[in-house]
């Protein structure tokens, strides 16, 4: 699918019985370039950035483990085409991934409101991330969710930036209890800036 492409339309859906016999390969396609797109930070943070392709294929496993016909198709649509990037932005799904449950609620206690300190350094230029609405991600408790789906909204001065390899770019959250950076380049660097129009 062209990178241009910002929308799962009705019409893009596979038959269950095509996207059955196709699935061992679209799946073996679409981890190999989420690999590019996965961006660890610090001990237990992965961002895993999203985009046409990989809401397809989202989408398209929704189905096939549910099988809730017409209906399931128009919630999987309106759960996943917020994700695809629309040209100006990057789109990540932030989990933290701790395997032990009672850490796990420990860690998840200390991260009240992460969201809200997540940024992308653009060569001095601070693109803050944006959290998704469907959901309140830190419950009335202080518990923050294991994910998050987030928005970085571009100006186009950042996406210059952030396309000019010469210009340093890091994932950061500057959470109190939670701070960590890595830097963003090569490979991964190059598939992100594919999803700016």
């Amino acid at each position: 699918m062209p990178a241009s492409k910002r929308l799962i339309e009705r019409s893009d859906i596979l038959s269950p019985d095509v996207y059955a016999r196709e699935r061992s390969e679209r799946r073996a396609r679409v981890t190999a370039m989420k690999r590019a797109r996965r961006v660890a930070v610090g001990p237990f943070a992965t961002f895993y950035f999203e985009n046409y392709e990989t809401m397809f294929q989202q989408v398209h496993e929704m189905l096939h483990i549910e099988r809730g016909g017409e209906e399931q198709i128009a919630d999987e649509l309106a759960a996943y085409n917020p994700l695809i990037p629309k040209g100006d932005e990057l789109v990540a799904t932030l989990m933290f991934e701790i395997d032990d449950e009672v850490r796990r609620d420990r860690e998840l206690r200390r991260l009240t409101g992460v969201e809200d300190h997540v940024y992308l350094d653009v060569g001095g230029l601070r693109v803050t991330a944006v959290p998704e609405q469907d959901v309140e991600r830190t419950k009335a408790d202080g518990k923050t969710s294991s994910v998050h789906f987030l928005h970085f909204p571009f100006k186009v001065q950042e996406i210059e930036k952030f396309r000019d390899p010469a210009v340093q770019v890091t994932l950061a959250i500057a959470h109190p209890n939670y701070g960590h950076m890595a830097l963003i380049a090569g490979e991964t660097r190059a598939s992100l800036a594919a999803d700016f129009a």
